[in-house]
């Protein structure tokens, strides 16, 4: 297992993803195209990385029943976070477009969840923990990407939009340190646990938020292949690792 410190300047890399994502949307727009080939690739990533690293570990492990409680927990986590969305989020939004307050709270949990599984795949271990934080690398940077255009959309100055961006920056640092803490001479048992929450949780991620985003704009077969492109690209790092 990593130690804290290193799974912290690991976490480094996504956290300034987060704030490039936020600058880029104060800058400049990018174009709906390119957000949605972006998307693809990073959802593809990120199904390389579970499926290839973090599900081959659960069945090796062979604690079925761990798993599914596990696995159960997390699903129940991300349809809540999906249900807080859906109740609050936009209705936040709709009735007040100079505080979009709901929205960044959502994303502010959304990134803490990130960084909790970076500190789990350091947990499972330092390959597995590698191949996460390159995959959530990709996908945080669209939730500050989002957050940030929210903001602006409703008027909030660049100062303010910064701020909160690296608020985010910070909230995923702490979640990597706490999911490296949470499993500092855990048991096998917790390990398993804690690996097929961070399973769902990153299912989820993939089929409800990067893919259901990406497929707002007109699909094409060059944007749906980039899906694949970000697979076996990973793939094979992963083969040099």
């Amino acid at each position: 297992m990593q130690t804290a410190q290193s799974v912290i300047i690991f976490a480094l890399y996504p956290a300034a993803a987060v704030m490039l994502g936020g600058l880029i949307a104060i800058w400049r727009t990018m174009s709906p195209k390119l957000i949605s080939a972006v998307q693809h690739f990073a959802a593809g990533v990120l199904f390389c990385a579970l499926s290839t690293e973090l599900l081959p570990d659960l069945v090796h492990r062979k604690m079925p029943w761990v798993t599914l409680i596990g696995f159960s927990l997390g699903v129940l986590v991300m349809l809540m976070v999906k249900h807080f969305a859906e109740s609050y989020g936009q209705k936040g939004i709709a009735a007040s477009q100079q505080q979009p307050t709901s929205l960044i709270m959502i994303l502010g949990f959304d990134i803490a969840i990130d960084g909790l599984l970076i500190g789990l795949g350091f947990a499972a271990g330092a390959k597995q923990g590698l191949l996460l934080t390159v995959a959530l690398t990709l996908e945080v940077l669209f939730l500050g990407l989002s957050g940030a255009a929210a903001l602006k959309s409703s008027g909030a100055g660049r100062n303010r939009i910064l701020l909160i961006t690296l608020g985010f920056s910070f909230i995923l640092i702490a979640g990597a340190w706490a999911g490296q803490a949470l499993l500092a001479g855990a048991s096998d048992m917790v390990i398993d646990a804690f690996l097929a929450f961070g399973l769902a949780a990153l299912l989820y991620l993939v089929t409800e938020e990067l893919l259901v985003e990406a497929h707002e704009v007109p699909e094409t077969s060059a944007l749906t292949a980039m899906f694949f492109v970000g697979f076996i690209l990973l793939l094979t790092v992963e083969m040099f690792i």
